[in-house]
């Protein structure tokens, strides 16, 4: 379990950003899940499951999509500053976003988007979802954010807990990613998309 010692980082100077970017995990994961229930919720009673197979397949493809934009996230936004090295702009939005966790990997605050932020980024996506799918955007975004869900308790599980024995592999996977191969395994909640873009780290 986490010790009583680790050191925890600091994005911002100013007292009140410096609150609000960071948050226990448990909170923010439940804030979350009664964002998903809710809009759940909604979907049912406006009959938008009452075809089950059609909303299982458009909850679990997007659950799918999130496992891929995690990879691509993490692998250009998150290490901007490797893409735009002169760039201050670059370095200090990798910094807020990814940096300050290679700093400080186990700071459990910031292993999940504390719940101001968070939520102004679901209120994007939402719109830009309605834009998309209109009305279906109520079992797309809670997929999206179920797959968010799911690579944060992958994510907690491997830097903070004892690592179950069937996490060992994606535990194996992020360590590299973090301490040997950074520009290599970036999926933390699955291998799957450094297996098809080619960066796996290597088998040794």
């Amino acid at each position: 379990m986490e010790s009583n010692n680790v050191r925890k980082g600091k994005i911002f100077d100013h007292a009140y950003l410096e609150v609000l970017s960071k948050a226990p995990p448990r909170i923010s994961a439940l804030i979350y899940f009664f964002v998903i229930l809710s809009m759940l919720i909604w979907a049912y009673r406006n009959e938008l499951l009452s075809q089950p197979l059609q909303a299982t397949v458009i909850f679990f493809s997007a659950l799918l999509f999130w496992t891929l934009f995690e990879y691509f996230a993490h692998r250009y936004f998150f290490h901007l500053d490797e893409y735009f090295p002169r760039s201050k702009t670059a370095k200090r939005v990798s910094y807020i976003f990814h940096g300050i966790h290679h700093d400080y990997p186990r700071d459990t605050d910031r292993l999940i988007m504390p719940p101001i932020p968070g939520l102004l980024i679901i209120s994007v996506l939402f719109t830009i979802g309605f834009i998309l799918f209109g009305q279906l955007v109520f079992v797309v975004l809670p997929g999206f954010l179920t797959g968010y869900l799911l690579y944060t308790f992958v994510h907690y599980k491997t830097h903070v807990t004892p690592v179950p024995s069937w996490l060992k592999g994606q535990y194996r996977h992020h360590a590299l990613h973090h301490f040997k191969y950074p520009d290599k395994a970036f999926g933390v909640s699955s291998p799957l998309w450094d297996w098809v873009f080619g960066t796996m780290p290597p088998k040794k």
